[in-house]
């Protein structure tokens, strides 16, 4: 790859760098030429010692420079290289992340299981289209009991059976979404995510989504980067080379071509920017660079040549030699003006000069316009990745709003009637907490606008008993309103945690919001919520409502057991991934006595802690 971020050489390409080796020596050979004609003459001894300190100068400069040029061009495409891969990477996780999710959502969809249960299908075929171009997956399909394709986004494929297929066969066996790799009869590998769809927990079929992660192999193919993914095996199941699927990477790499050899000893004997390479490929050097895929056990691996680096050394030197050079050129010239022949062999000299300045200045702005584009299409893959969040924290914004939004209208509703019956300073009290919740309503939306920004926030502090008293004093009109006993039991001691208090209570008000929800069919409604201090802060929030269905669902997205317009599903799982970015966790269970019970754990802020910080 070029160090310029401009991609790899894959096997079989040219190098391209032994004949610019060779145009870089021609000022040498010319300033040799210079010398031996220059010698046929009478010279005095300062003369020849003046001439013997330049090329030894010169001889000593190219030396240096190029041992340092190449450790530093090495570094930097080591660190592009590395960059590189780590934005391959990414983009392959968050394709499979983003299809995960489908099959979970499609096993609810209630017009497929209606389906499935009549054995009516006519209009099955045609949802799954609907639902293709936003998903954006390769294809769907929707098999049967038995394994037969009943609905399809590719019509050609209904009436197949795929009862023997892993995706069906692992879908029904398990409870959740499965991923499998199949190996096509082509050479490619297939990929799917799979899951059993159920009604009335009897299995009536499996939804199968297929992940088109061959799109990222076409997309490497217009990149000189080699590139491969191998799983937890070794296998080789995504590669720019279609030879090297299927087999393992050592495999792949000792299947070069006979003359790969004899082509790299001639190149490590005239290239003098040689470094140890990490392998070969079509008898090219490259640097190997491996990076894990925090799925499945995956590994991505990018094989890039030292051709720019050579390039660009070979270029700096061209300029030192060239500006030796030409003071040696002066210098001839100086001493050849008495004839008329050196004078014309110093001029032709002098153009070949010319002519290879201009080359090199022609290279050296090709490259920076290449680098300039790779700037861009940078900035575009990190915007289409801020676009791809923004889905999410709408959804996440709409949810934590209301909260607030049904409080602020209970305190004007409570103002307005305070005003009518004269009663001034305590309506005054009342748009008090209201500018209270636009405050903290703003804060909220900042918090979400963070989301995406993991890491950057700075924490502090936090008494759990001044955060959970907040918590409370939001609460307090839904409350009021209801009539529900709440009970705190707190230590004597102030218990604190290292976090932040504005997260922190929301994930409180998540808990207590349930909690309401929970006792609303109940006669008696109760509250219970108990802090401790030991090797953690642990705070439990009970209730005596009917308790929790189905605990392995709790916290997924979207998954919600309350009435159309009364949630969306999202309070569990932002409160979850809070407390575990906070170093914590958050569980549920059913008590003993009925209810259900949320404990929230952190790491407690201690003397030993903050001594340590």
């Amino acid at each position: 790859m070029s160090a310029d971020g401009q991609g790899p050489i894959l096997p079989g390409m040219a190098n391209t760098s032994r004949p610019k080796s060779t145009t870089h020596t021609r000022p040498i050979r010319g300033a040799r030429r210079l010398l031996g004609r220059r010698r046929s003459g009478p010279l005095s001894w300062r003369v020849r010692v003046a001439l013997l300190v330049l090329v030894i100068a010169a001889a000593a400069t190219v030396w240096v420079t190029n041992r340092l040029l190449t450790d530093r061009f090495t570094e930097t495409t080591r660190n592009r290289a590395e960059l590189r891969l780590a934005l391959y990477s990414g983009n392959l996780i968050s394709e499979l992340r983003r299809n995960a999710i489908v099959p979970q959502l499609l096993a609810r969809d209630a017009a497929l299981i209606g389906a499935l249960n009549a054995a009516e299908y006519s209009q099955s075929s045609q949802r799954l289209i609907s639902f293709v171009d936003e998903i954006g997956a390769a294809s769907l399909m929707l098999l049967d009991a038995d394994g037969r394709t009943v609905a399809a986004t590719d019509r050609n494929r209904l009436g197949e059976l795929h009862r023997n297929q892993p995706y069906f066969v692992d879908a029904q066996r398990a409870s959740t979404t499965v991923f499998s790799v199949i190996r096509r009869e082509s050479g490619g590998y297939q990929f799917a995510y799979s899951r059993a769809m159920k009604s009335q927990n009897d299995q009536v079929g499996v939804i199968v989504v297929e992940v088109d992660l061959a799109k990222f192999e076409r997309a490497w193919a217009g990149i000189t980067d080699a590139v491969m993914v191998t799983d937890s095996e070794g296998t080789i199941i995504l590669a720019t080379e279609p030879r090297w699927r299927g087999l393992t990477s050592e495999t792949a790499l000792e299947r070069q071509p006979a003359d790969g050899a004899i082509e790299r000893a001639i190149r490590v004997t005239t290239d003098w920017t040689a470094q140890q390479a990490d392998a070969y490929l079509a008898g090219e050097a490259v640097m190997r660079i491996d990076g894990r895929i925090p799925f499945r056990g995956w590994t991505l691996t990018t094989f890039t040549t030292y051709a720019s680096v050579r390039e660009r050394v070979n270029a700096v030197l061209a300029l030192e030699i060239m500006g030796f050079a030409l003071l040696a050129a002066l210098a001839f010239y100086a001493l050849s003006r008495k004839t008329a022949l050196r004078m014309a062999l110093f001029q032709r000299e002098s153009v070949e000069l010319r002519a290879l300045n201009a080359r090199l200045q022609a290279e050296i702005s090709e490259r920076e316009k290449v680098q300039k584009n790779l700037a861009v299409a940078e900035q575009s893959l990190a915007q289409s990745s801020k676009l791809a969040a923004l889905g999410e924290m709408s959804a996440a914004v709409s949810h934590e709003l209301n909260q607030p939004l049904a409080a602020m209208k209970t305190y004007l509703a409570g103002a307005r009637l305070l005003i009518r019956r004269n009663r001034p300073e305590e309506a005054l009290s009342a748009f008090q907490r209201i500018d209270g919740l636009i405050e903290r309503m703003g804060a909220i939306t900042r918090q979400l606008k963070s989301y995406a920004r993991k890491g950057q926030e700075s924490f502090s502090p936090v008494n759990m008993a001044d955060a959970l008293a907040s918590s409370l004093s939001m609460m307090e009109p839904q409350l009021k309103s209801r009539r529900v006993k709440i009970s705190r039991i707190l230590p004597d001691d102030p218990v604190r945690v290292m976090g932040d208090r504005m997260r922190i209570e929301q994930v409180l008000v998540n808990l207590l919001r349930n909690a309401l929800d929970a006792t609303k069919s109940v006669d008696d409604p109760q509250v219970e919520i108990i802090l401790a201090a030991g090797e953690t802060a642990t705070l439990s929030v009970r209730d005596n409502g009917h308790g929790i269905e189905e605990l392995d669902a709790l916290f997924e997205p979207f998954y919600t057991t309350k009435q159309p317009g009364d949630g969306v599903g999202l309070g569990l799982a932002i409160s979850s991934g809070i407390v575990a970015e906070l170093g914590g966790r958050l569980t549920a269970r059913n008590g003993e006595r009925g209810g259900a019970v949320f404990e929230m754990q952190l790491p407690v802020l201690n003397e030993r802690t903050e001594a340590a910080e």
